[in-house]
């Protein structure tokens, strides 16, 4: 149920991120749909692979690198999908920082939702 409901929002918040900044499109709620999943499969797969291989330059860098692999995969599902872009390396950069934010904040709020108790 918590997985449900952290995609839902994680597209719902990918629309949010249409709304508030117009270097990114999303033109439905499917679309969102399904730029969250692939969002998602691609930090869970690749962004480790990706962190790990980028790890002196992050470390160089005291962790802001990590801002370029989260706007990389950003680019990357707009690259793969229709019915989801993203303006360029920029706008996905700009982009991915907001959907992170509110990712952090959904994630706080479902925490707090489905605690155990």
């Amino acid at each position: 149920m918590k997985l449900l409901a952290k995609w839902l929002l994680s597209a719902a918040a990918l629309l949010f991120v249409a709304y508030v900044y117009s270097g990114v499109e999303v033109r439905s709620f499917t679309s969102a749909l399904l730029a969250a999943f692939v969002i998602g499969l691609l930090n869970t797969f690749i962004r480790p692979l990706l962190v790990l291989l980028t790890l002196p330059v992050t470390l160089v860098t005291v962790g802001l690198f990590l801002f370029v692999i989260n706007a990389a995969l950003f680019y990357a599902a707009a690259q793969l999908l229709e019915g989801f872009n993203v303006a360029g390396f920029w706008a996905a950069m700009l982009g991915s920082v907001i959907y992170s934010v509110l990712g952090i904040i959904t994630d706080s709020a479902l925490e707090r939702l489905f605690a155990k108790k």
